[in-house]
């Protein structure tokens, strides 16, 4: 294949994408690698001071990048995300629902049961993770299927969707309706507004981050038992590095990917794979 041609299939030129939970490991290396694609790029985080540090560095590279703050929990600041980007660049194409996590409460000790789960926290973790895609999608969505040429929405699930971890049940829960939610508004949007626009996922194998880290690794850097437990379950034999998904974000936002559409891909070093013998 030339390069012309390669580049036709996978070049975001031109194109405005914004990245919820930018200031999150995941979320910066996916809005760093939109840039380096071509895209112009609105990083999102509730706290400003971490997405305007990542704008810095995408700007530095020679990207165009813009740093906003908003709680995907809030739809009024959303909006006013929404209004701050089109203003600057009058459209969007591409959202990444990066936003997302776990919460410490609702996160059960080795030793709790069922019964010692705090549904409030259950409920915080459904909300961060759930409506925190479902109102950017409505609100970014809204102004996606006005731009020209393709759109596309691309949700961060996680290996808890399909295969619920131990220990985590909100968070699990959550990502399985993510999962849901994804293939229900790739069938309505394809169907309402054209095949131009689509809805995918994305799901990562274990990556650390700092919500996670203190699961997965102890102070001294090496693995904790259920680290062990989770690597002895990925045949790659190692936990993934934010640049690992990059790739696979660029392509489904590209043109290349002109007929994926509903799909969940993962990116999790053939955990999902493997069945244990």
């Amino acid at each position: 294949m030339s390069e012309p041609f390669l580049h036709s299939l996978f070049s975001l030129e031109g194109k405005v994408a914004v990245v919820t939970g930018g200031s999150g490991a995941l979320g910066a290396a996916m809005a760093k690698g939109l840039a380096q694609a071509g895209a112009r790029v609105a990083v999102l985080a509730r706290r400003i001071e971490p997405v305007t540090a990542i704008v810095a560095a995408i700007e530095t590279g020679g990207g165009t990048a813009l740093a906003l703050s908003a709680d995907v929990r809030e739809r009024a600041q959303v909006e006013r995300a929404c209004a701050t980007i089109v203003d600057r660049w009058e459209r969007v194409d591409i959202l990444v629902n990066a936003a997302g996590g776990n919460m410490p409460g609702a996160t059960l000790a080795p030793e709790a049961s069922l019964l010692d789960l705090d549904p409030e926290a259950f409920r915080a973790v459904v909300d961060l993770n759930l409506i925190g895609v479902l109102l950017p999608s409505l609100v970014f969505g809204a102004t996606i299927i006005t731009a020209p040429g393709q759109g596309t929405i691309i949700n961060i699930s996680s290996m808890a969707a399909q295969r619920p971890l131990t220990r985590i049940a909100g968070y699990s829960a959550a990502k399985a309706a993510v999962e849901n939610l994804t293939r229900w508004m790739a069938i309505e949007l394809a169907r309402r507004y054209g095949s131009g626009l689509r809805v995918n996922a994305i799901a990562p194998g274990f990556f650390i981050g700092e919500q996670n880290r203190a699961l997965l690794l102890n102070p001294d850097g090496s693995l904790t038992a259920r680290g062990e437990h989770i690597l002895a379950h990925t045949p790659a034999g190692r936990l993934g590095v934010p640049e690992d998904l990059i790739a696979t974000l660029i392509w489904l936002c590209s043109p290349g990917a002109a007929f994926v559409n509903g799909a969940v891909i993962p990116v999790d070093g053939g955990f999902s794979a493997f069945s244990g013998v």
